[in-house]
């Protein structure tokens, strides 16, 4: 006779194994058993099927809740043909077969479990979306498991170039690669010696505008790199690896269902609105707005991105992008995007207009698209041929708004060449790994997991989404390269990648959210963009008794006469001086270049006095929160040994006696 124990229900269903007369078989939670249960009512070491005169025989190991045959709890039971056994959620059957009936069966139950198509040393692996994360973990996963991976990126803003593939520029449509990051050092240190070697051998392409902070590695600081220049080199290399399959197409899940049942992982890294994620939304449960709310309305950003290039200092340009709230300006050597806060209203009014059709469009603000300024001075979607309405109506306030943020970092108007939009939409997700589906005799069940904007949509003004992005490649790299044994997966596999999202989603979500709000002098919390509005609003009456001709003769004289008059005069260029100063003194032990007061007034002196209250009343950036520790995922992988903590000694039993003892003997014991 041949016995095997076959699971029925749960992650061992399809699977067999072959009892022999010689070993016994373990049943439990503990990761050195034959048979790993996941239920959580299952003990480390639950059951055990033994050889007893010939006979295989069930014992339950003192579990905590019961080993049980055909519904009936046992401690000891010899199985029979057709025996259920249940141990937690997960069943599993005894069956006995005449060898002679099962010679061409047999072959099934020596196999690995799980029995997969292809070799299972190879850890396959499926990227849906191929931007700076998912490119920098394929390349991090083959620097981790060098000839044991196989990795297919898909993503529909490349084409095939020859017999590589390249990214699509403007004239495909991909126009939003020009804007710059700033990366911290504890990401890009934690690249592999090749990627970094790419990013970074050519100090012209990046700059380190920002000083060092407490929590920079090795006294490095944060770098400014265009986004285009990290997709270029990312994949230029990635284009190199024979473990890496590019694909130059959009991901669609329910398209390769199929196929994604043979693979091991699925990485979703398609961006905030990511339509794999949305699919599997079942698998990754329903995020959390409410933790983003005020007053019951779920918290967003409009964000007017203006691609501009500025002859400003590094120094000024920190200054006074951190000494306010309504526009901030990243740049690479003054080229970059100067990104503007929008009030409810200003949002509503980022809208193009179809020329021909004479009818107005959202393309900008919905999609969003970029708009860039052509011969005649009109921003024009290439996608959608709309116009930018607010340019056209040159005195519409928006526009002049625009001109505010431009005039704050010297930037000539023929210096803007083009004009988008961000949402900021910030969720709770309450997990970034999920089974997909269970492994079987023919499949190995599959992981998928969030990284990148998918699982955590960051607001920028504090810079975290790419670092956020790698952190998150880094670490599932690390635990897909030291789980990876040719088993099947299992959820204690990635335990230290769960912390460690959970851990990166506080931190820069908190950071994030107190770019959104602040709190006024009577302790109450607002959105930045409704007290940015409420200083607009002190302008309406002047603005509604003023002809356009009498608004537009008075602004330069407002602007001569705030240079000439007395601090008592011009009380908002006052405060913002006083507080530069406050936050320069902070910056200059690490930031050389900074602008002094005759500069920094000249410079203000130069602002409207409405444009001044703005930004005074905006508010600094809270770097006390803003700023600070990183997350540090290193914390989860400093060793691969599991920690064992020892069990609990009552010091009284090592005293010999009972009752309350000397504390200070408890701590010399």
């Amino acid at each position: 006779m041949s016995s095997v124990i076959v699971g029925r229900t749960g992650p061992f269903s399809g699977q067999s194994v072959v009892l022999g007369t010689a070993t016994s078989l373990r049943f439990g939670r503990k990761s050195d058993n034959d048979v790993i249960i996941v239920s959580t009512s299952a003990s480390r070491l639950h059951a055990e099927i033994v050889v007893e005169d010939g006979a295989f025989v069930l014992h339950d190991r003192d579990s905590r809740n019961g080993t049980y045959v055909n519904e009936r709890r046992v401690t000891r039971h010899v199985l029979e043909h057709g025996d259920v056994i249940r141990i937690g959620d997960e069943t599993f059957a005894f069956e006995t077969q005449e060898a002679l009936e099962t010679v061409m069966d047999l072959s099934r139950f020596d196999l690995e479990r799980p029995a997969v198509a292809a070799n299972p040393g190879t850890l396959r692996v499926t990227v849906a979306g191929g931007g700076p994360v998912g490119l920098a973990f394929a390349l991090m996963l083959e620097d981790a498991l060098p000839g044991r991976v196989a990795v297919t990126v898909y993503e529909g803003r490349w084409i095939a170039s020859g017999s590589t593939v390249a990214w699509k520029d403007e004239t495909h449509g991909n126009v939003r690669r020009q804007q710059v990051v700033t990366v911290q050092s504890r990401q890009y240190l934690a690249l592999t010696e090749e990627m970094q070697s790419a990013l970074f051998r050519d100090p012209a392409h990046f700059s380190e505008m920002w000083p060092v902070g407490p929590d920079s590695v090795d006294g490095r600081p944060p770098r400014n790199i265009r986004i285009a220049y990290v997709e270029d080199r990312l994949l230029e290399l990635a284009n190199t690896k024979s473990a890496i399959r590019l694909v130059p197409k959009r991901f669609d899940a329910a398209e390769h269902e199929g196929r994604l049942a043979q693979e091991h992982v699925l990485v979703i890294g398609d961006g905030g609105r990511s339509r794999t994620r949305e699919y599997y939304a079942d698998r990754f449960g329903a995020a959390d707005a409410s933790i983003y709310s005020l007053d019951g309305e779920h918290l967003q950003d409009v964000v007017l991105g203006l691609r501009v290039k500025s002859p400003l200092t590094d120094g000024m340009s920190v200054l006074l992008t951190v000494s306010q709230n309504r526009f901030l300006l990243n740049s690479l050597r003054g080229e970059g995007f100067l990104n503007m806060r929008l009030t409810r209203e200003e949002a509503e009014a980022v809208v193009g207009i179809d020329p021909v059709r004479q009818v107005f469009e959202e393309c900008i603000a919905a999609r969003p698209c970029v708009m860039s300024r052509h011969e005649d001075n009109e921003f024009v979607c290439p996608t959608h041929g709309t116009l930018f309405l607010p340019a056209l109506l040159r005195g519409s306030p928006l526009w002049k708004r625009i001109q505010e943020g431009l005039r704050l970092f010297g930037v000539a108007e023929d210096d803007l060449s083009a004009i988008t939009s961000f949402r900021l939409d910030m969720v709770q997700r309450p997990r970034f790994t999920a089974q997909l589906s269970r492994s079987t005799a023919t499949t190995p069940g599959t992981y998928g997991f969030l990284l990148g904007d998918a699982a955590n949509a960051i607001h920028f003004w504090p810079g975290r989404g790419l670092n956020s992005g790698l952190a998150s490649a880094v670490s599932l790299a690390r635990s897909l390269g030291r789980s990876w044994r040719g088993r099947p997966l299992r959820d204690a596999d990635f335990i230290r990648h769960e912390a460690a999202m959970s851990m990166l989603q506080y931190r820069h979500k908190s950071r994030a959210w107190n770019a959104m709000v602040t709190t006024d002098e009577h302790g109450v919390t607002r959105a930045i963009k409704d007290v940015i509005a409420r200083s607009l609003e002190q302008d309406q009456p002047l603005a509604r008794a003023q002809s356009p001709a009498a608004a537009a003769a008075s602004a330069p004289a407002s602007a001569a006469a705030l240079a000439a008059g007395s601090g008592a005069e011009r009380p908002d260029l006052e405060a913002l001086l006083a507080r530069m100063r406050e936050i320069r003194s902070r910056l200059a032990p690490r930031l050389p270049g900074l602008p002094s007061d005759e500069e920094l007034r000249g410079h203000l002196a130069t602002l409207a006095p409405s444009t001044l209250r703005t930004l005074q009343e905006s508010g600094a950036w809270d770097t006390l929160i803003v700023g600070g520790e990183e997350a540090d995922i290193d914390l989860f992988y400093q060793s691969d040994e599991p920690v064992y903590v020892a069990r609990p000694t009552d010091p009284r039993v090592l005293g010999g006696e009972s009752g309350p003892q000397d504390p200070a003997a408890l701590n010399r014991a």
